[in-house]
């Protein structure tokens, strides 16, 4: 087996990252927990799991920022809610094209998120309203990400989440110094 399916890529993290991991995926999840049972209303699913594995785990990587987490599950749940309209419930099929489609658009809009590929699995299989988009999947993507910045900033801070704005590109747009031949 080649080493490069061995190798783990994923950059050593200091005892105190761990920490704040495991801290932060137990009260992102407490917090969808208590808002499940405060409203009824099922915020517990298994896609929020997920995103706090990088929320908490890799606060650096573009696919946990804020952008990605709350746009990448309000782009995959309206898209699949659409499609469960016009689409077959119970099939398979209906449901791979749902997830294909949500990473479709989630990549053209730069939204990725990767746990809300899982999105329409969860719409397909248990066929909420339209209200769903707005209680669990907004809210409780922006109660997590509110979570993940409260976490990152309790000392050592490790990470500044959410990242940086990446510096400006220059005039030209290319980022080099721009055409000499012009």
């Amino acid at each position: 087996m080649p080493k490069r399916f061995v190798h783990r890529h994923q950059p050593q993290m200091r005892a105190a990252g761990w920490i704040k991991a495991g801290l932060g995926g137990a009260l992102g999840i407490a917090a969808m927990g208590l808002l499940s049972l405060w409203t009824d209303i099922p915020f517990l699913i298994a896609p929020f799991g997920a995103s706090c594995v990088l929320l908490f785990s890799i606060p650096e990587s573009p696919l946990s920022q804020p952008a990605n987490v709350i746009g990448g599950h309000v782009v995959a749940t309206a898209l699949s809610l659409a499609l469960y309209q016009i689409m077959p419930h119970d099939e398979w099929w209906a449901i791979a094209i749902a997830v294909g489609a949500a990473i479709f658009v989630m990549a053209v809009v730069r939204l990725s998120h990767p746990p809300a590929g899982a999105d329409p699995i969860v719409i397909f299989m248990t066929g909420p309203g339209v209200d769903f988009l707005i209680f669990p999947i907004l809210v409780g993507a922006l109660v997590l990400v509110g979570i993940a910045v409260l976490v990152h900033r309790i000392p050592p801070r490790i990470v500044r989440y959410p990242a940086e704005l990446p510096s400006s590109p220059p005039p030209d747009g290319r980022g080099g110094e721009g055409n000499a031949a012009g």
